[in-house]
């Protein structure tokens, strides 16, 4: 075994260790960063697999950005912990069985048509003074030229539709022109009242209806 295969070998049981671990993990931070682990792992075997742009794109756009907004989404939310686990055992034979059938499917057709030997040699084909990352490049800006721009208008879109959900108004938020906040003036927030002082007033004993009468008569 070269240190080749042997790399392919560890970073395939580290990211098995990771993904085994992204739903077992208790915590959603600790299944987070193990997602995130496992990203780092799949863009190392991308590397060994000559694939470089890939794996740049893995670490950039998937950990560099997505990863970083769930786990920072993540840790702000206060998530019941407790709750989310309610049920876990109800449905773990459904899920169990559905995992077995897709590792079935992927084991069925790896096996089939899977042949390391009969690999073709990109690196014999490509030229000296090319690269993966160039040739991928051609390819997507020549003959995938019109579904690269429909998906990016289509994430363009997206774009503006959370923007614009965002920053709709509703009856329930306040709002508060900020405007009028850098206009406002100290006195128009506090007044400073000054109160005269005074002896403690003594206390008035009022007598009872009968007796003020009784002493109007007398009078």
């Amino acid at each position: 075994m070269d240190v080749k295969t042997g790399l392919f070998y560890l970073f395939a049981a580290v990211l098995l260790f990771a993904a085994f671990r992204v739903i077992t993990a208790r915590n959603p931070v600790y299944a987070a960063l193990y997602l995130v682990l496992a990203f780092f792992q799949a863009s190392a075997i991308w590397l060994l697999l000559r694939a470089e742009f890939l794996a740049i794109a893995l670490v950039l756009v998937y950990v560099g950005a997505v990863m970083v907004l769930f786990l920072f989404v993540v840790m702000m939310l206060d998530i019941n912990v407790d709750g989310l686990r309610q049920g876990f055992w109800k449905h773990f034979p459904l899920a169990a069985g559905v995992g077995a059938l897709i590792a079935l499917e992927m084991a069925a057709v790896l096996m089939g048509g899977f042949r390391l030997a009969e690999a073709p040699r990109a690196a014999a084909a490509m030229a000296a003074n090319s690269s993966n990352t160039l040739e991928l490049g051609k390819l997507l800006y020549s003959e995938y030229l019109y579904p690269l721009e429909i998906a990016a208008v289509i994430l363009l879109v997206a774009i503006v539709a959370a923007i614009a959900l965002t920053l709709r108004t509703r009856k329930d938020s306040k709002y508060v022109n900020p405007s009028d906040q850098v206009r406002v003036k100290a006195r128009d927030r506090v007044r400073i009242v000054q109160m005269p002082v005074t002896r403690a007033a003594e206390p008035v004993v009022e007598a009872p209806a009968d007796a003020a009468a009784a002493k109007e008569n007398k009078a």
